[in-house]
């Protein structure tokens, strides 16, 4: 039987039903707990979910302290005050990407986790992709050689059509719009993850960066009520790699017609794959061997992989580390700061 592991939920918003919904699938886990500051929200939540225990602060759930884990839900500018005191209670954190705001506070999470000794892992959500997993196998394999280009794309639709919802009359999506409230824009939303997907597969972080990003006009005055609607729509970044690797990675929510899809192609000296997450379902195409010379492409077939969550409760109870950790996440946000200065100096290319 598997060792039992008790999950607090901080943050108790639209994404935290997802990190229930997966806790609830491993065998042995429980969520015992919810945090959030709007009490009304935090007793739906609770109620819709069977969770026994309320807390307006994360002070109050760790004065009660019966809880193995966090997963932080929280909104991008919360994540670093939030995990802080978990880390320092020694409890192991599950935190919503992007790790922080600017690397800086990234960085002191990262310390404090490993001050802390304590499992440490960011929901870089599409490493639960198997086709992105097996092309990352891939190439560490040498399957295609040496890396030498690639191009990726994250695209979303919802600021063209509703979806998701209508932005512009529900104000729960105002925040991802708004700098003043917490928005990195599209570049720390998606941008983060397509960053994550195209370096992680290419098995080399970013050296250099040079990134344009562009807010577009979608309300009269650029706001609606308190929120000025001044973060990024899209972002279009150059990147060269570590491994002397170059490609471009682009992201935005004006992608009509795609609601959120995620593609990469990535070429070496020996081959090239492309990975696609479509409609929540990827696939994985190849082209190596013989079929080069006649630029010929094949499906592979992508094993299962478990979740983060999984990973994240399997790490727990053995006593190691699991990737995407905290150091990864710092990695990525010290990368779209230098995206964001890039674009803010007009620079077309900047050191990481």
């Amino acid at each position: 039987m598997s060792a039992p592991v008790r999950i607090l939920i901080v943050g108790t918003g639209g994404m935290a039903k997802a990190h229930v919904e997966a806790y609830k699938a491993i065998d042995g886990v429980t969520v015992v707990a919810g945090v959030d500051t709007d009490a009304a929200r935090l007793g739906v939540f609770n109620a819709e979910h069977g969770i026994p225990h309320a807390f307006a602060s994360v002070e109050e759930a760790l004065e009660w302290g019966q809880f193995d884990a966090a997963s932080n839900v929280t909104p991008d500018p919360v994540h670093y005050p939030t995990t802080l005191p978990l880390l320092a209670a020694g409890k192991h954190v599950l935190c919503e990407k992007p790790l922080a705001v600017n690397h800086v506070d990234a960085d002191a999470m990262v310390l404090a986790a490993a001050k802390a000794g304590v499992v440490n892992m960011v929901n870089l959500s599409y490493r639960n992709v198997p086709a992105l997993m097996e092309a990352t196998r891939m190439v560490a394999a040498g399957e295609i050689g040496e890396v030498r280009h690639f191009e990726a794309a994250y695209l979303q639709s919802w600021l063209t059509q509703p979806a998701w919802g209508h932005w512009d009359k529900e104000s729960k999506w105002l925040w991802r719009l708004s700098k003043a409230h917490g928005s990195m824009g599209v570049l720390g939303d998606v941008g983060v993850h397509i960053l994550d997907f195209a370096t992680l597969v290419a098995g080399a972080g970013a050296s250099r960066v040079s990134c344009r990003l562009t807010t577009f006009d979608k309300a009269p005055d650029g706001r609606i009520g308190e929120y000025v609607l001044d973060a990024n729509d899209s972002m279009a970044m150059h990147l060269q790699l570590a491994n002397g690797a170059v490609g471009v990675i682009h992201a935005t929510r004006m992608a009509t017609g795609h609601l959120n899809d995620l593609s990469l192609r990535i070429f070496g000296t020996k081959g090239g794959l492309e990975v696609r997450y479509e409609n929540n379902v990827s696939r994985l195409l190849a082209c190596l061997g013989d079929d080069v010379e006649k630029a010929v492409w094949h499906e592979v077939e992508t094993p299962k992989i478990d979740s983060n969550h999984a990973r994240f409760v399997a790490a727990i109870r053995t006593g190691t580390m699991v990737d995407p950790d905290f150091a990864r996440g710092a990695a990525l946000q010290r990368v779209l700061d230098t995206a964001v200065r890039s674009d803010a100096e007009g620079s077309a290319d900047l050191a990481i």
